[in-house]
């Protein structure tokens, strides 16, 4: 019986590790063969201060995950907007991501965008993380497809605002405010 009691730490731990495996191919089975695109956000310098991966799973649903840093601590709202362009400035990438002529936010009863997103909830030490759902857009094919044609250019954009987006408002997109960081999405 003394002899399990040793091994109990090592079963433990190859447990922890079987669960680490689990969760990766997890992860990795619900990007496999499914559609991905990813985003680098840049903020008004140009420093590149995160990242976002987006990737359509078989049911059509698109999950988000963003990771920022250097950001003012509180809520930011994060949309997509409907150009792939950062530059010259963050106003560059239109206005938000609405193929289906709705009203802005996620509560508003007439809405929400395509684009519309929960804030992003930045941390004390200025880093956010970000993992939501959307059944709003696609990356493949369609009518609500993140690589359209739409005000003159290919694609879509990540705009991250200075302020909290009250997920109702329409005419102000919410109050959420001045464009902070910007990153254009990109297939793959």
């Amino acid at each position: 019986m003394a002899g399990w009691r040793k091994l109990l730490p090592a079963v433990g731990a190859f447990g922890a590790l079987l669960a680490m495996t689990a969760a990766v191919t997890g992860t990795s089975a619900v990007g496999s063969g499914a559609r991905q695109a990813s985003a680098s956000f840049v903020d008004a310098g140009g420093a590149v201060i995160g990242w976002a991966k987006l990737v359509e799973d078989s049911t059509g649903v698109v999950h988000v995950n963003v990771h920022v840093k250097g950001l003012t601590p509180g809520l930011h709202g994060i949309h997509i907007h409907s150009v792939a362009a950062c530059a010259p400035t963050f106003a560059a990438a239109g206005g938000h991501y609405n193929p289906l002529a709705r009203q802005h936010g996620l509560l508003n009863p007439a809405g929400a965008h395509a684009g519309d997103l929960p804030n992003l909830i930045v941390n004390g030490d200025g880093v956010a993380h970000l993992d939501a759902t959307t059944d709003r857009v696609t990356i493949t094919d369609g009518p609500t497809t993140l690589f359209d044609a739409t005000v003159g250019a290919v694609g879509s954009a990540f705009i991250i605002h200075a302020n909290e987006d009250d997920q109702v408002t329409d005419a102000t997109n919410g109050g959420s405010g001045g464009r902070i960081a910007c990153g254009v999405i990109v297939a793959g």
